[in-house]
């Protein structure tokens, strides 16, 4: 996952500062959406071990539940708005800054956690939280800057859009983990849902954002093979997401995601000319140190339902 996150990210920067014709990414989103779906139903397929028991599945679970579809496309219209944020972000913001910002999805997740999963965090847990804001700040405080990079850009703006795709991930990431393990409905399932409802959404992005661009040079104007390995990474990596919230937690997933930092870090120094500040290496320690410090506790994070009721803790007492 750490290097899928890197490397999308890189990618991502790269095609957003290198080339001139520059594609529309909200088509670039919007074909993500279509992918994730083709996959889901692949994998759905796979599980169900016959074509009959995947078109029942489809039928059951899918098309003939459109309430779940529209419980789906809650977190659809989120992670749509994040996905183009994000496109947003690095088309303003070196690759490795961007990394380390982005992980004030973490503080933003933990919270959603605690108000939505009634879940509780321990003093170490929410002390590596504000240590990681901290070295986010330290790092937005003097941001790296990149030499190599010829175009227009507006760091205010880059950092805006993070803003928000934070704020979409830890609340769309939460919502969808509660969907997940509030029922034994198949992973892959709710995937086909969401992204259904998320191709629809994305297309209407497409259209008011870009729409009559689109008609004029295509769709896939701009697409070069980097293009196509980010939309690939972007594919894998919101699936690859789905497994980790089903098995793990969310913070436990932005907090492994962090270590892509170094990884981003390095590519941009080779790739982008970035030059590496004071403030930002502080800040790059900090949240580091602070993935070690959230990583101490032992506790199962990973289930909806409260702690040990106090039956239950006497029984083990007795054994």
């Amino acid at each position: 996952m750490t290097l899928v996150a890197a490397t999308y990210t890189v990618a991502l920067r790269y095609t957003r500062t290198v080339g001139a014709e520059l594609y529309f990414s909200t088509t670039a989103v919007c074909i993500t959406e279509v992918i994730k779906l083709f996959l889901s139903v692949g994998i759905l397929a796979r599980e169900s071990g016959s074509l009959a028991r995947l078109i029942t599945s489809l039928k059951e679970n899918v098309f003939g539940s459109p309430k779940e579809l529209l419980k789906l496309s809650v977190p659809s219209l989120v992670y749509a708005v994040q996905n183009n944020m994000a496109f947003v972000a690095l088309s303003n913001l070196d690759a490795a800054v961007y990394q380390v910002t982005y992980q004030l999805k973490i503080p933003c997740t933990a919270l959603c956690t605690v108000l939505m999963l009634n879940r509780t965090l321990s003093k170490l847990q929410w002390f590596s939280v504000f240590m990681l804001c901290g070295g986010v700040i330290l790092v937005q405080w003097k941001p790296a800057q990149a030499t190599k990079v010829q175009v227009e850009q507006n760091p205010w703006l880059g950092f805006g859009a993070i803003t928000i795709a934070v704020l979409c991930s830890g609340f769309a990431g939460v919502y969808f983990e509660k969907v997940l393990k509030s029922s034994d409905t198949s992973l892959w399932v709710r995937n086909i849902q969401m992204y259904l409802s998320g191709i629809v959404v994305t297309l209407v992005g497409v259209y008011m954002s870009d729409g009559a661009q689109v008609l004029e040079k295509g769709f896939f104007y701009g697409y070069t093979c980097f293009v196509w390995l980010v939309i690939f990474l972007a594919s894998v990596g919101g699936l690859y997401t789905s497994v980790v919230v089903k098995y793990t937690d969310n913070i436990m997933k932005g907090f492994s995601a962090a270590a892509a930092i170094v990884l981003s870090t390095v590519a941009s120094v080779v790739l982008f000319g970035l030059q590496i500040t004071v403030t930002f290496t502080l800040g790059a320690i900090l949240v580091c140190v602070s993935i070690y410090f959230y990583g101490l506790p032992r506790q199962d994070t990973t289930k909806i339902q409260p702690s040990e009721t106090k039956s239950s803790k006497e029984r083990l007492v007795a054994v």
